[in-house]
């Protein structure tokens, strides 16, 4: 049985070198491109001859579902730039395809962040299901948090070893990221007729930080747990905000002067 590692991706200079040699092992390696302003592309092309660019963003599932068609091997192990696979996940998924038992695996994810592996605050372990049976399971096309679609009902199996995760680089790539993920959940609500209120926001705001900082333990990951949960309810507030803006808020009529 064949395994692709699978990759969308736009301006991962900095990430995308050691995440392919984490996975130089499988046989086919397929990258997607979103438009990339940096050496994105040159770094993919050294790795494999299946670099493709799609730059008419139309959200992370339609942009996975692109990279989906371009595989031919029998698996697919889809990461993104910022996550490496570890030996011991390696291992593990290399066992996983030898069975040829048509299942959805989970991957423990461990996340780096702001100098710290965070092991509590609900991260870890953060199971993603990423690897799968091409043409039994693929992705859903949510313009953002889009997920493993199992149409085929397969069975889920978690794997052993740790898929590490290097969220951000510092504050402004957080607020960034964060920014971009509240505008597209936003767009997306209120293109299914959904509104939300301020209050809502801040309720959940609130409730974001407790179930991080106090029932998932957010305090043992230090300053760090700490601030994650400060700055994912801001994020959770932010999302709010931002439907209210669009489905509340209208512009002024004419030409009148305020003041």
């Amino acid at each position: 049985m064949s395994l692709a590692a699978v990759l969308i991706v736009k301006n991962e200079a900095d990430h995308l070198e050691a995440c392919l040699n984490s996975v130089r092992w499988v046989d086919e390696i397929v990258v997607v491109d979103a438009g990339s302003q940096d050496t994105t592309c040159e770094i993919a092309k050294r790795h494999t001859d299946r670099v493709m660019v799609e730059d008419d963003w139309k959200g992370f599932g339609i942009q996975r579902q692109r990279a989906e068609r371009l595989v031919s091997s029998d698996w697919i192990l889809m990461i993104d730039a910022d996550e490496r696979v570890t030996p011991t996940l390696a291992a593990s998924i290399q066992a996983a395809i030898r069975a040829n038992q048509p299942a959805i695996y989970t991957l423990p994810r461990l996340s780096f962040c702001f100098g710290r592996y965070i092991r509590h605050s609900g991260w870890y372990p953060d199971r993603v299901a990423r690897l799968y049976p091409r043409g039994l399971a693929g992705y859903d096309d949510a313009m953002v948090h889009e997920k493993l679609a199992n149409p085929e009902g397969l069975p889920v199996k978690p794997l052993v070893g740790d898929l590490l995760h290097y969220t951000y680089r510092d504050m402004r790539h957080y607020l960034e990221k964060s920014a971009h993920y509240a505008q597209a959940w936003a767009e997306q609500r209120a293109a299914r007729g959904k509104r939300a209120g301020l209050a809502e926001g801040i309720l959940h705001g609130v409730g974001c930080f407790l179930r991080m900082y106090l029932l998932k333990a957010g305090f043992l990951d230090g300053r760090q747990g700490l601030l994650l949960a400060l700055l994912s309810a801001h994020s959770t507030f932010a999302k709010y905000a931002d439907l209210w803006v669009r489905t509340r808020t209208t512009a002024p009529s004419g030409d009148r002067e305020t003041g």
